[in-house]
């Protein structure tokens, strides 16, 4: 069953389409990946369907539970079960971690938020009590986010690129949380262009200036981590990839 199609999308911005004629469809309760070059297109997606205001202005349209959002704010679809963690997560200037974790939870239980910090590697006792603000790395404040979205359980979490900032050592728990997040219900779309993070994912979209180009298992989108481009008509295709066929 879908949970959420994107019907013949189309975003431009001072008339260069970024998003182009693209459709997909989303599986209830899986772990879907969205690769493919920076620029392509990839946050811009999740941008809109999560109803960014500077995103708004599409043709198409994005159904969700087989009725269409596209007139719905940020706040509604939020309230609807969709969210987004961001690739350079926001910073609150005098908010403590455990109040940030509280406002996403629908539980107040301070057990849940202990739960959600040991799942993406965070001590806490040493971080409900910090500020969400620049005493923290960024990729102190991508876990804290993501553990704020374990806290949530969503319906729908968009995950854009839930590597970046992540140390090796740690990568491994930001993985287990998208596994708690699947096994939870939540199905989960990644944004990426990492070969880490595509492998979490269960199918897969390869986009590229806008279009989904190839869709399917992992092992037939991973091809091109390989071969760095895909057989496309764009007038900026490399004449040859690393494996010297044509690109």
């Amino acid at each position: 069953m879908n949970i959420l199609q994107i019907k013949n999308l189309t975003l431009s911005f001072n008339g260069k389409k970024i998003l182009d004629n693209l459709s997909l469809n989303i599986w209830d309760g899986h772990v879907h990946a969205v690769v493919g070059p920076n620029g392509a297109g990839k946050s811009t997606l999740a941008f809109t369907i999560m109803g960014l205001p500077e995103y708004r202005d599409i043709q198409g349209d994005i159904i969700y539970r087989g009725k269409s959002i596209i007139h719905d704010d940020l706040d509604e679809r939020a309230r609807k079960g969709i969210t987004l963690a961001w690739q350079e997560p926001a910073r609150f200037e005098g908010l403590k971690v455990k109040d940030y974790l509280r406002a996403s939870s629908r539980s107040k239980d301070k057990k849940i938020f202990e739960q959600a910090l040991h799942q993406v590697a965070l001590d806490p006792e040493s971080y409900l009590d910090r500020a969400v603000d620049k005493t923290l790395s960024g990729g102190e404040r991508k876990k804290i986010e993501l553990a704020s979205i374990l806290a949530m359980k969503p319906q729908v979490a968009l995950l854009d690129e839930p590597d970046s900032g992540i140390d090796v050592e740690s990568l491994g728990k930001i993985f287990e949380a998208v596994k708690v997040l699947k096994k939870e219900g939540t199905t989960v779309i990644l944004i990426t262009h990492s070969l880490a993070v595509l492998e979490q994912a269960e199918h897969a979209f390869l986009i590229c200036v806008g279009k989904v180009y190839k869709q399917g298992n992992i092992d037939k989108i991973s091809r091109y981590f390989g071969e760095k481009c895909i057989p496309c008509d764009h007038k900026n295709r490399p004449q040859k990839n690393p494996l010297g066929s044509q690109s």
